[in-house]
């Protein structure tokens, strides 16, 4: 019953792309080819909403065929018209769905950092470039010394890609740890917390410096399985029986507001510290959460 089940939601699942990208690719087109501003604002809105339509149906594939068990607090307050940097820990590409299943138009659309590598995606990754989303280049630590003049890509990416939404609403979403939780990877971080790996802050302090106060605050969201990490087939043929998302607005320090990251080396330790403790008020959460609803 499962593999079906399953196999019946992929085959939406497929639909539903095919479906919201083919007239996505046709406004791409249109928006590419008329550079005139109110042609691009037209485009954007409508690209906006085919996107939040492709979001839509998924809700309703994943409440016909799942089994699965909101338990969702915090979203009161949230407005439409405001942009928002939103974080989440991340254990599971389910992790992706959950939190559009959770915002769907409470805010915008979620603008998630991707890797470069996922614009090869059949299909996906093209609606992804479409909608503006950002691709991050990553490089390891290895190249940057042979290579320099490739330090700070990511930075430039970020404030690219954010120079985009000046003025207009947006949902502004980063992992801050990075890469889906293991424990291997747990291990090799030897990450002081005991639910989550250690947390970058760069990518949400890019974020904070290119558009700092056009946003209205920042989304703390905390994701927690009681049946344990699910992968993508798990969820795909019903056997996500429970997920529990806490969510927090928290309000963006003053401080923290027109300083350079990557140049301010005393703003640069304050934010890290700033971070971390978010980070250990997450591990207690995760620790109630394991406590509070066990099996996870």
């Amino acid at each position: 019953m499962n593999f079906l089940r399953g196999l019946f939601a992929a085959l939406l699942l497929a639909f539903n792309t095919i479906l919201c990208c083919t007239p996505l690719f046709v406004v791409a087109l249109f928006k590419l080819c008329l550079r005139f501003a109110a042609a691009q604002r037209v485009c954007d809105w409508l690209m906006s909403h085919i996107h939040e339509a492709w979001i839509s149906n998924n809700q309703a594939w994943m409440n016909l065929l799942g089994r699965t068990h909101w338990r969702i607090s915090g979203l009161e307050g949230l407005d439409y018209q405001h942009s928002y940097l939103i974080t989440s820990n991340h254990q599971s590409w389910v992790d992706i769905l959950v939190l559009q299943y959770v915002f769907n138009r409470k805010i915008r659309p979620l603008k998630f950092f991707l890797k470069q590598v996922l614009i090869w995606v059949p299909v996906i990754g093209l609606a992804w470039w479409a909608l503006g989303f950002p691709f991050m280049k990553r490089y390891s630590k290895a190249y940057l010394a042979k290579h320099p003049e490739k330090k700070g890509k990511d930075l430039e990416t970020t404030r690219r890609t954010c120079a985009r939404f000046k003025n207009n609403p947006v949902g502004i979403f980063n992992f801050v740890e990075g890469t889906r939780f293991t424990p291997q990877k747990h291990s090799e971080q030897a990450s002081p917390f005991q639910y989550l790996l250690k947390p970058k802050a760069g990518g949400i302090a890019f974020v904070l410096d290119a558009m700092g106060e056009q946003l209205e605050s920042i989304i703390d969201v905390t994701i927690y399985y009681p049946g344990g990490q699910p992968g993508f087939w798990s969820l795909l043929s019903g056997q996500v029986r429970e997920v529990v998302v806490e969510i927090a607005e928290l309000q963006i320090p003053a401080e923290f507001i027109g300083h350079s990251y990557d140049q301010d080396g005393e703003y640069r330790l304050a934010f890290q510290a700033w971070v971390n403790q978010l980070w250990e008020a997450k591990n207690v959460q995760l620790l109630a959460l394991h406590q509070s609803h066990p099996g996870g």
